[in-house]
Parts: C-alpha cells; sequence; structure tokens
C-alpha cells in the first residue's frame, strides 16, 4: 500500500461522546502516512457527542435531528465522501498501530476481495467472535452468545460459526470468511456503491451480514485479517436504549432469514422463525427492564 492513499473513515455515533473521539483519535494516529479524513454521522445523541468531535483535526461531524439507523447512517457518510477506500468503525473501537495498513495490503493482494475486516479484540484482549458463517437454522443455538457456544465451544456448528478464535491460532496473514462484524471494516468504495451501500431496511444490526452475502453474490470475497487489531468494547450504544436495540437485532434477524435462507413466504420455517424471534426478544425486553 502506498502511502497517500485515500481513505475515509466512516464511524456513526449514538449517545457515545467519549468512545467516539478516542475512536477518532486512534484512527487518526494509524493514518498519518496516508491521506485520510474522519465523517462521523451522528444519530441525535443526547449526551452531547457532537459537539465532543468538531475539534479533531479532518474531521466533518454530521448531525441527524433523527435516528436514522447505522446503515443508513454508514450510506449517507459515503455519499458525502470520495475516497476509494472506506474504513468503517464503531464508535467503541479503538485501532491499534499497524491496524490499516494491513487490511489495504489484504485487498491488494486479493484483487476479489471487497472488505478486509480485522481481529477484533474485547476489552480483556480476549479474540472477539467477529469472523462469522453464514446464518442456518443452527445459527441460534450455536450464536456468539449462545450457551451451547459457551459449553461445546469445540464443537463443529460453533467453530463453523465463530471462525475467528481457530484463524487467530492458524497464523494466516488473512483468510475468506462468509461475513465479519459491521463495527470494523475496510471496503473498496467501487464494490461498495455496486451493491447500493447497505440496505437500510436493516435499522440495527444484521446489516453487515446482508451486506457480505450480497457482495458474495457478485463475486467479491470478505476477508479476516488476524494481524490488524482493533479492540471493540461493544454494546455502547445499545445500552443507552437496550429494549430499542433488542427489538432492532430481532427483526432484522429474520428480515436476513426471510430474505437469504428462506425467501418463500409460505414455508412453514419461515414462519416458525418469526414466531421463535418475535418471543425472543419479548422475553429479553420483560427480563432486562425487572433487573
Amino acid at each position: 500500500m502506498t502511502a497517500g492513499r485515500g481513505v475515509d473513515v466512516i464511524v456513526v455515533t449514538y449517545n457515545s461522546r467519549e468512545a467516539a473521539r478516542r475512536c477518532v483519535e486512534t484512527a487518526a494516529a494509524d493514518l498519518r502516512e496516508h491521506d485520510w479524513r474522519v465523517i462521523v454521522v451522528d444519530n441525535a445523541s443526547r449526551d452531547g457527542t457532537v459537539a465532543s468531535l468538531t475539534d479533531l483535526e479532518r474531521t466533518t461531524v454530521i448531525a441527524n435531528e433523527i435516528n436514522a439507523g447505522f446503515g443508513a447512517a454508514v450510506n449517507q457518510a459515503a455519499a458525502a465522501s470520495h475516497a476509494p477506500l472506506l474504513w468503517i468503525l464503531n464508535p467503541d473501537c479503538a485501532v491499534h498501530p499497524g491496524a490499516f495498513a494491513a487490511l489495504a495490503a489484504t485487498l491488494d493482494a486479493h484483487q476479489d476481495c471487497a472488505i478486509a475486516a480485522p481481529q477484533l479484540l474485547n476489552a480483556d484482549g480476549s479474540v472477539q467472535a467477529s469472523a462469522r458463517g453464514n446464518p442456518t437454522a443452527w445459527t441460534g443455538l450455536f450464536g456468539r452468545h449462545s450457551l451451547l457456544s459457551k459449553l461445546l465451544p469445540r464443537s463443529p456448528q460453533a467453530r463453523r460459526n465463530l471462525p475467528a478464535q481457530d484463524l487467530v491460532a492458524s497464523g494466516v496473514d488473512s483468510a475468506p470468511v462468509d461475513w465479519v462484524m459491521g463495527a470494523a471494516m475496510l471496503v473498496r468504495r467501487d464494490r461498495f456503491d455496486a451493491v447500493g451501500g447497505f440496505d437500510t431496511r436493516y435499522f440495527l444490526y444484521w446489516e453487515d451480514a446482508d451486506l457480505c452475502r450480497r457482495l458474495w453474490a457478485r463475486g467479491w470475497s470478505t476477508r479476516y485479517v488476524p494481524g490488524a487489531r482493533v479492540t471493540h468494547a461493544g454494546g455502547g450504544s445499545a445500552a443507552s436504549d437496550p429494549a430499542l436495540a433488542t427489538r432492532a437485532f430481532h427483526r432484522s434477524a429474520y428480515r436476513y432469514y426471510a430474505t437469504h435462507v428462506v425467501p418463500s413466504p409460505w414455508h412453514p420455517m419461515r414462519w416458525l422463525a418469526w414466531g421463535a424471534l418475535t418471543a425472543r426478544a419479548y422475553w429479553r425486553i420483560v427480563n432486562h427492564s425487572s433487573t
């Protein structure tokens, strides 16, 4: 990757004042030798996020009057930018030195690659399960936070759904995966534009899986790059409105399932999925509000 190649960092914020500033500062520090700028789209925060970011160098802040959702806000930022690379970062991410260079080198080495994603680390330094297998009927049982994945982390289903730890241990420079969490991804703009960016029908969650799947359908891959590291605390914006986040997660999960897994509206599994996800969302909201 030659120095000076353009990249626009996109950060979508929602009540994430302190974390967002650190995110932008760590990204800027990693991009000193490149032609970069930051576009922050704030989704109507109430905690002073916008004011806290206006003095940062090369940073433009767009303040939405309503919460437009994650994918719509990313598309909004992409439309306001021009660089050939888009580095999408959640505000609760902290970029480690050399992350951008490793991701950009992966795109250079693999011309079919549309998205290069770093190894995400939890706050305690452990590997976050940010690389994923395409969702199936088993995903609900062997997902990132499921009891079975915690009890049987080495089972074939868990390892297929959550391959990040195995890929880090393998020592590979990069590896193709079905999809990656949108918390941190370096995307070729031309391919992002070619598929229309994020599907704005996903208000929050699962838009990343949908994007990777639509890119794959066009013959473009997503690669996981263990040598690029970003710490992702997780859950910052969702914590400010957990009921909204829970409803959005389950609605988006159903939309993905109905779009990519069982597209027939008359298939019984589609109705079963709708009922199960609706019941699960209700249970989680009720139990959270009672704690």
